[in-house]
């Protein structure tokens, strides 16, 4: 009975795995993708090819058009987080570091937390703060230990900051529309939506996919089937069954996965900074995750008896 009640919080928390892993694999396939393609023609091939992979698992499972309900989220997040936060997130870390591309889009989550309490009505516990406060101090440290202080513009920190305000409108716009429309209905289309929004890159494209070596491409099909097409999904499936500032809460874990992946992919050994930061991060999204266990806890030590018992 206590295995089919919680079927569906592992189910979530599975979708939320893949999604920080993937997205912390995005990071390293965009630094070697973005030596060959400009930060439109990117996106465009990115969400393209993640459309097309959703267009074909879309057509297989027969799932229909989103209901009409459905379709000014799904629109609001496919312009604002499908296309316009990946051209100018891509945009942006050409103009500033690693480093400070890291630890300013990182604001993301904050800002999630904040529209989410203010047009969800999403709950705030003390723990939700607690780990997104240490979190945010990690992405910081790693921000810092990995920013060179040259070649960063102000341009730069611009768009990185541009991107992290898509990405919580993104969120918190998508968030109402899985009310009404599947997990894969919205993905789909909402990448669909940016993918439209990019065509006046096309040409860009088809000039830059003639000359670009095939590992970058390659890396390109990479982010739109799995970071994109993929990940989107199952972070749609975590988003309907879970708060928007819970979820932003969790992708703390992307800069600390980003260092491991970094360190193991890109030979880009961490400083000890570095590493302390991700650790940090992770250790924030543990402390944020946490709540329903302490809340219970809380509840079992104030004389109320946990559901199971009650039932008994």
């Amino acid at each position: 009975m206590n295995a089919t009640r919680n079927r569906p919080e592992v189910l979530a928390t599975g979708a939320a795995v893949v999604t920080v892993l993937l997205w912390a694999s995005a990071f390293v396939a965009i630094r070697r993708a973005g030596e060959a393609y400009s930060p439109g023609a990117l996106a465009l091939g990115r969400l393209a090819s993640g459309a097309l992979a959703l267009g074909v698992i879309w057509a297989i499972r027969r799932e229909g058009l989103p209901p009409r309900e459905a379709w000014r989220g799904i629109l609001l997040s496919g312009v604002l987080w499908f296309g316009f936060y990946m051209v100018v997130l891509n945009w942006g870390e050409q103009q500033v570091d690693a480093g400070t591309a890291a630890l300013v889009v990182n604001v993301g989550p904050l800002l999630i937390a904040l529209l989410g309490t203010r047009l969800l009505g999403d709950p705030m516990p003390p723990r939700l703060l607690a780990g997104m406060a240490v979190s945010f101090a990690g992405a910081v440290t790693v921000g810092l230990s990995m920013s060179g202080g040259g070649g960063n513009s102000l341009l730069g920190v611009v768009l990185c900051l541009l991107a992290a305000v898509a990405y919580a409108g993104g969120v918190v716009a998508q968030k109402p529309a899985l009310g009404h429309g599947s997990p894969l209905q919205v993905t789909t289309f909402g990448c669909l939506v940016g993918a439209v929004g990019c065509l006046p890159f096309a040409g860009q494209l088809v000039h830059q996919a003639a000359h670009a070596p095939l590992p970058a491409t390659l890396d390109m099909l990479y982010l739109g089937v799995f970071p994109t097409a993929l990940a989107f999904t199952t972070w749609a499936y975590a988003l309907a069954r879970r708060t928007a500032s819970r979820m932003g809460a969790t992708t703390y874990a992307v800069p600390g996965l980003v260092v491991l992946m970094s360190w193991l992919v890109l030979g880009e050994v961490p400083g000890v900074l570095t590493l302390a930061g991700g650790v940090l991060c992770l250790a924030g999204v543990a402390v944020s995750r946490s709540q329903a266990g302490g809340s219970r806890v809380v509840r079992v030590a104030a004389g109320e008896r946990p559901r199971s018992e009650k039932a008994g």
